[in-house]
């Protein structure tokens, strides 16, 4: 009955929403595209046996799709960790009432099970399992095999939950998790194990032995119950702000930014800002995604040469990290933007110790991606070269057209599909980014010299680095001009 109560208020809250009355429009058109793309995967779970057919005709099309059911999941688990908000309650309402703790509990750590992204792959498997495995085994196999399927989404969605809850609380645990997966996409592309073999081979025993239905079973147990063990230890509030402000202030206690005063001041407020908002801190959490890129073309022959694309791969690596900050380094500041023109007073060193913190983002990145020298030593020539060109050109760049930036952030949301503050000069700033030294390369690579090419990027990067004191004072008479209209736009 009290779940009743919990489902009735949610459903009040969202409806009583200024997001929900201001979109509803766009609500309307994005439920139009949810539907054309439901259809569309009905259209494929209809066809799903023609289509393996055409694909791999000699195969046999139920080991085929058992074999990519782990990718599937795999993919899926990324999706929702970056994109699936976390369910949440406003718990302060009903403490004081005569409700059950662990009624609450539950419904938050179940209230993921009412997301939509739980459902899409049903419109393929549930074809497949009565069209293709039902007529060669029997009803009853491929009922056990759907419900294993679907024990395993639903696994995966707690599992995801878990994990983005763990981010702030104990982040080594998705360290941990993170290395472990990339060791095995690693271990996968470099064919020492096979990951479709594998998934193949586990779904092909659940199929010949239904009585291994209960390992699927104990999986979505044990996620749910990591979920619900982990909410009950927070379910207080008052311990939860406490906690989460020692976690904030440790930020603060690095030795070295101690010694470089107010710049290290306000350079440790940027760390606290980073972490504690959810805009900020979903852009950390996809760094792995920046910073895997090279996995997808170093290792393929077919990007060898074409050093003009892996410039354009190297910038992204050691600057996207970078870019983010300092596109959006004002507009993060949006919600005090005015607190800060009234009380600081140094604006030199509030600009120095921004771009300090953007170079020191992007040499962490490229720090990184030493191990990629294991594809070529062409490789690192070309991602240090990008490195200089990012800090000694890129950066004075997007610093400068970020002074453009007047348009107010809201930083609780996430950053997945969130456009807010983002206006023309954010795309016009990354012209430099990608282009230019696109540009610069290509006279050397049509002549042939294409390592001459590569060092005069870098060359670039270091005459920027060696004239960065005029560059950042160009940079500050530009804040000066442009600080109040920022302000006035951030107010809006």
């Amino acid at each position: 009955m009290i779940y009743k109560w919990f489902l009735k208020h949610q459903w009040k809250e969202m409806k009583r929403s200024s997001i929900w009355q201001k979109n509803l429009a766009l609500n309307i058109l994005l439920g139009f595209f949810i539907f054309i793309i439901l259809l569309e995967l009905l259209m494929v779970g209809l066809f799903i046996d023609k289509i393996l057919e055409e694909i791999k005709p000699d195969d046999d099309p139920i080991v085929i799709f058992n074999g990519i059911i782990l990718y599937y999941l795999g993919i899926e688990f990324f999706l929702r960790f970056f994109m699936q908000s976390l369910p949440t309650l406003n718990i302060e309402t009903y403490l004081h009432l005569p409700v059950k703790k662990s009624s609450i509990v539950h419904f938050v750590a179940g209230k993921s099970v009412f997301m939509i992204g739980n459902y899409l792959s049903l419109l393929v498997v549930i074809p497949f399992a009565f069209k293709v495995i039902a007529p060669y085994y029997n009803i009853s196999i491929a009922w056990v095999w759907l419900l294993g399927f679907v024990l395993l989404v639903f696994t995966n969605n707690f599992l995801a939950t878990y994990v983005k809850r763990q981010l702030v609380n104990n982040s080594s645990i998705v360290g941990v998790l993170g290395i472990g997966i990339i060791a095995l996409i690693l271990l996968d592309y470099f064919h020492v194990i096979s990951l479709s073999a594998f998934s193949a081979f586990l779904f092909g025993k659940l199929i010949g032995n239904p009585k291994l239905i209960v390992i699927p079973v104990i999986l979505v147990i044990f996620t749910y119950s990591l979920n619900y063990f982990f909410l009950r230890s927070k379910l207080y509030p008052d311990e939860v702000v406490q906690k989460k402000k020692e976690k904030m202030d440790s930020l603060s206690n690095i030795n070295y930014l101690k010694t470089l005063g107010l710049t290290g001041q306000l350079i440790a407020l940027d760390l606290r800002m980073i972490w504690r908002h959810k805009r900020t801190r979903s852009i950390v959490y996809m760094a792995p995604l920046f910073l895997g890129y090279g996995f997808f073309f170093y290792p393929n022959p077919q990007y060898k040469d074409t050093y003009g694309f892996l410039i354009f791969v190297g910038i992204f690596m050691t600057g996207g990290m970078m870019m983010n900050y300092l596109n959006y380094c004002f507009s993060y500041e949006s919600n005090y933007f005015d607190n800060i023109l009234s009380n600081y007073k140094d604006f030199e060193k509030y600009i120095r110790s921004k771009y300090l913190f953007a170079i020191g983002i992007s040499t962490v990145s490229f720090v990184l991606t030493l191990p990629y020298v294991f594809f070529g030593w062409q490789v690192l020539l070309i991602n240090s070269m990008t490195f200089l060109y990012n800090l000694g050109f890129l950066s004075f760049v997007l610093f400068y057209m970020a002074t453009f930036s007047k348009k107010r952030m809201e930083m609780s949301k996430g950053a997945t599909f969130n456009y807010q503050g983002l206006g023309a000069t954010h795309w016009l700033a990354m012209l430099p980014a990608f282009l230019l030294p696109v540009i610069i390369y290509a006279p050397f690579g049509i002549a042939g010299a294409k390592i001459a090419g590569l060092l005069f990027i870098g060359a670039v990067g270091l005459v920027g680095l060696l004239f960065h004191k005029s560059m950042l004072n160009i940079v500050l008479k530009q804040f000066y001009k442009r600080k109040y209209v920022m302000a006035e736009g951030f107010r809006e």
